[in-house]
């Protein structure tokens, strides 16, 4: 009975089938044609709505076709402090832009302060998943009755999406950003943890007054760091994100301490703190911190200044991609040794010059630039006394007259015509015809040394043997030969050129002496090597530029010349100060002492320092570079750098040594103080013995080889004369 029964029902079920199939066939009375004609107004609707559920689901799940951030951005993310700026290193140097944010981890900030931003503005945080649907319909039922939006629904979660991944999107509520919000809300909740996504909250939030997150809020308000705030201070930052301008303390003290009541009020409501506690943090009197908080200029680098100027002109509106990354050339360490010893000397001239002259209203300014000879990678750089970001950078667009610190360039179009260092030159006064006058330059001091060889009219920054090597040379090839090097402003053929009569930067002043000491090759200053996006995704980056333009022997016959003006010479107070191994430099000062400068370098820095007034002024009455600009570059040296062990300055192949006397430059004698061997071009080493040096110095006894002692010469004015007439003939004959 039940084989059969159940064979009735199989059949059974086949003729339903059967006919349900057969309904599904065209109907000859009702062909599709028809069917469709009949139905296309539903059909249409359903299609669009079919297309509209698609596209919404699309948008949404690309956060509006923006794209969504990925895992690895959000767990990445951190609020900006206005873009990272790094040394050479990878040290951060600072930042680009001026945001008033210090970002601090979660447990910098005190529980009560955590509590009560939570009370206030989302109680619920640590229960929902991004979304507090109590909230929704609490928010939903007000806004109804009100007629429309009076009340939100965010939650901590969501204003961390909106700020730190929507803020340049939507502006004002939208029911757009709110949807975009949830989106990456949940995102957020998936890859973070709640005290996670606190922490970015807390950072990210905007306080009022220009004042992102509760450290920077913190100390604007009240002067000190987060982890020192009280409950009843704590309650008046959680107090002013529902309206920071409307609960200032500043300007709206009372509705700052109602507001901060009620907050205190909310947390004794949810167990973060009793009753009592919160009454006696009410009753707290409200002090706010006299003068509101800034990131310091005074103690970030100066050298930022370049680096925001290049990042905007090389990549216009950089951080819209973000809190991006620029990695510069800069050595934190001697940037730091750059800033502290500048702003140093800078107060002490100004006061030199007030002390010679009286009050003087403006203060002195300086700037500095040092660069690797090698690369020309920036190391460090000073723009000048900064009392605003921003403001005008001496180093690299100042034009001041770099006066004898010019005259390398002098000697480097001599040698490259053929002269000698040993060549002598006439160190008498001079008189030049300049179209209907007559120009004389003098020597500083009226002090002149008559026939001298042009090491030691270097080395003693002759300024009448100088001229007359210009002269000599041309100075076309004066100007030529510092155009080569780096120079590119402009320069006019006159004969106070070899003088330094023309300004230029303190930057390409610097960067024109690394052919001196690299081998003859111009360097391209460079500050940045590249600019990333917060993912890794290059920007710009910037190469090393190297072009060969002086003689390799010429550019070391330079440098032993310009050892000289170190060891012996105007830039003596290098050694004075106590730096030791290879340096080479020369000083400048202008006519009246308007500016003073030393440029010197070694086998891997080149460096140079300016001072003067921006408004040109005499400093004082006895300015120098060798007085007030060497000692500077002496102890920036000192403090910030260290020359690798064993560096010195090589001499190219081909070059001959000789034993020669620095002061003079000559072949040294028997009675030359000093000895050294430098290396000379073939053909351009001394062959005439020292003249500066011809007996013993006044007052030394003379013992013979039995001990006897002698008479030393005399040295009375008949007998010196008749010597200097006898070293004058020497030479003429050779003797």
């Amino acid at each position: 009975m039940r084989s059969d029964k159940r064979t009735i029902e199989g059949i059974s079920f086949i003729k339903t089938t059967v006919t349900s199939f057969d309904s599904l066939r065209p109907d000859p009375g009702d062909p599709p044609r028809r069917w469709l004609k009949r139905h296309w107004p539903w059909l249409s609707l359903l299609a669009l709505a079919c297309i509209g559920v698609g596209l919404f689901d699309a948008w949404l799940g690309t956060c509006g076709f923006y794209g969504c951030p990925s895992p690895a951005e959000i767990r990445a993310f951190h609020p900006s402090e206005g873009g990272n700026v790094y040394d050479r290193s990878g040290r951060l140097l600072g930042h680009l832009e001026n945001v008033r944010r210090v970002n601090v981890s979660i447990g910098s900030v005190p529980k009560q302060v955590r509590d009560a931003f939570v009370a206030t503005e989302d109680r619920r945080f640590y229960e929902h998943n991004g979304l507090d649907w109590r909230g929704v319909f609490r928010a939903a039922l007000r806004n109804f009755s009100s007629g429309g939006i009076r009340q939100g629904f965010s939650t901590i979660t969501m204003q961390v999406a909106h700020n730190s991944f929507l803020q340049d999107r939507y502006h004002g509520r939208s029911l757009r950003r709110k949807l975009v919000e949830l989106r990456i809300s949940r995102l957020l909740e998936r890859q973070l943890t709640k005290d996670q996504i606190l922490e970015h909250y807390l950072n990210v939030i905007y306080l009022g007054n220009g004042v992102n997150g509760v450290e920077a809020a913190s100390l604007d308000l009240f002067g000190k760091n987060i982890n020192q705030v009280t409950l009843a201070e704590g309650a008046v930052l959680a107090a002013l994100p529902k309206g920071p301008s409307v609960y200032t303390p500043r300007r709206h003290p009372e509705r700052a301490v109602q507001r901060r009541n009620l907050v205190l009020g909310l947390m004794a409501d949810q167990g973060y703190v009793t009753q009592a506690q919160a009454a006696a943090a009410q009753h707290t009197p409200l002090r706010i911190a006299e003068t509101e908080w800034r990131p310091s200029i005074t103690s970030e680098a100066s050298a930022l200044d370049a680096v925001r100027a290049l990042v905007d002109s090389v990549v216009p509106d950089v951080l819209k991609e973000g809190d991006v990354n620029v990695y510069t050339t800069v050595d934190a360490t001697l940037q730091r040794a750059a800033d502290k010893v500048m702003l140093r000397h800078i107060a002490e001239i100004t006061q030199e010059t007030r002390e010679s002259f009286g009050h003087v209203n403006e203060e002195a300014q300086g700037a500095l630039v040092a660069l690797d000879p090698a690369s020309g990678d920036i190391r460090a750089v000073v723009p000048g006394k900064r009392t605003q970001r921003g403001g005008f950078n001496r180093a690299f667009n100042a034009r001041r007259q770099p006066g004898s610190a010019f005259k390398p360039f002098v000697y480097a179009a001599a040698l490259a015509a053929g002269y000698k260092p040993s060549t002598e030159v006439d160190d008498d006064p001079v008189e030049v015809q300049v179209g209907r006058t007559v120009w004389t330059p003098a020597n500083y001091n009226n002090q002149y040394n008559g026939q001298i060889t042009f090491a030691r009219a270097l080395l003693l920054s002759a300024n009448s043997a100088t001229v007359r090597v210009s002269r000599a040379v041309g100075e076309r090839a004066v100007i030529s030969a510092a155009q080569r090097n780096g120079i590119s402003s402009p320069l006019t053929p006159v004969p106070a050129i070899a003088l330094g009569a023309e300004g230029v930067t303190p930057v390409e002043l610097v960067a024109s002496y690394a052919p001196f000491a690299n081998g003859g090759v111009r360097v391209k200053p460079r500050l940045v090597t590249r600019i990333e996006a917060p993912d890794g995704t290059l920007l710009w980056s910037s190469e090393t530029q190297r072009t060969p333009v002086m003689d390799a022997q010429d550019a070391f016959e330079i440098t032993e010349m310009l050892q000289g003006v170190v060891n012996y010479g105007t830039g003596r107070s290098i050694r004075d100060m106590g730096v030791s191994g290879p340096v080479a430099g020369k000083t400048g000062t202008t006519n009246e002492g308007n500016d003073v400068w030393f440029v010197g370098y070694t086998p891997t820095l080149v460096a140079g320092v300016w001072f003067g007034y921006d408004n040109p002024r005499q400093i004082s009455y006895n300015a120098s570079g060798g007085r007030l600009a060497a000692p500077a570059w002496a102890e920036f040296y000192q403090a910030g750098w260290h020359e690798p062990r064993g560096a010195s300055f090589l001499p190219p192949a081909g070059m001959v040594s000789a034993v020669v006397d620095p002061q003079s430059g000559e072949l040294a004698g028997e009675w030359c103080p000093v000895r050294t061997r430098q290396w000379f071009k073939q053909g351009h080493e001394p062959t005439e013995p020292c003249q500066l040096h011809t007996g013993p110095p006044e007052g030394q006894v003379i013992v013979d080889v039995n001990g006897n002692v002698q008479n030393p010469p005399s040295r009375d004015p008949i007998s010196a004369a008749a010597r200097g007439i006898g070293n004058i003939l020497r030479k003429i004959i050779h003797w």
